[in-house]
């Protein structure tokens, strides 16, 4: 499977590469994440679960980043195990490219999925690899963007409790009117 798309990210590249290297964040994104652990530069061990379709499996796997350009370019490679759901494995080419608000990011996937999931057919991967595609992006920029929660604030909503920006929920800090 090969799938290529591009995502408007509503912060600099260089706050988004550093989400992309964090696995508290990946964890957060990553649809069906329980656990991800690791360094840009050891890889990372992830454990997801997901439903494909009428297959439900719990996939371990591990990824590793490579051809890493600061703030511009990386390439991600996955391989992941279902047990009697079967693998999937693959990679993607991910580009960051500054833009008027914010930032870019183009990505190539080549994927390969064996065992029960091929036997799914391509239609209902392909559109399962896209939703997956989708909501990560949408979760990378719900943590990415903590001026949702002030423009929400401006409206007399309190959600600024609840997102105070990725750093500070990584670090677990709390600012003084936290209590």
């Amino acid at each position: 499977m090969q799938m290529s798309d591009q995502k408007e990210i509503a912060a600099d590249p260089a706050r988004v590469y550093a989400a992309l290297l964090t696995a508290d964040v990946l964890q957060a994104c990553v649809p069906g994440a329980q656990d991800v652990t690791g360094s840009p530069e050891e890889g990372y061990e992830a454990k997801v679960t997901q439903k494909v379709g009428p297959v439900k499996a719990t996939f371990t796997g591990k990824v590793t980043l490579s051809d890493m350009v600061e703030n511009e370019k990386l390439t991600i490679t996955g391989e992941g195990k279902g047990g009697a759901a079967g693998f999937a494995k693959g990679g993607a080419v991910v580009t960051l490219t500054p833009s008027e608000t914010g930032t870019l990011l183009s990505y190539d996937v080549d994927a390969k999925v064996g065992g029960k999931l091929a036997q799914l057919g391509s239609r209902i991967i392909d559109g399962f690899a896209k939703k997956m595609a989708d909501q990560f992006f949408t979760n990378l920029q719900d943590t990415l963007a903590p001026e949702t929660a002030e423009a929400a604030d401006e409206e007399g909503t309190d959600v600024g409790a609840e997102k105070q920006g990725w750093f500070k929920s990584l670090t677990g800090k709390k600012s003084s009117d936290d209590g």
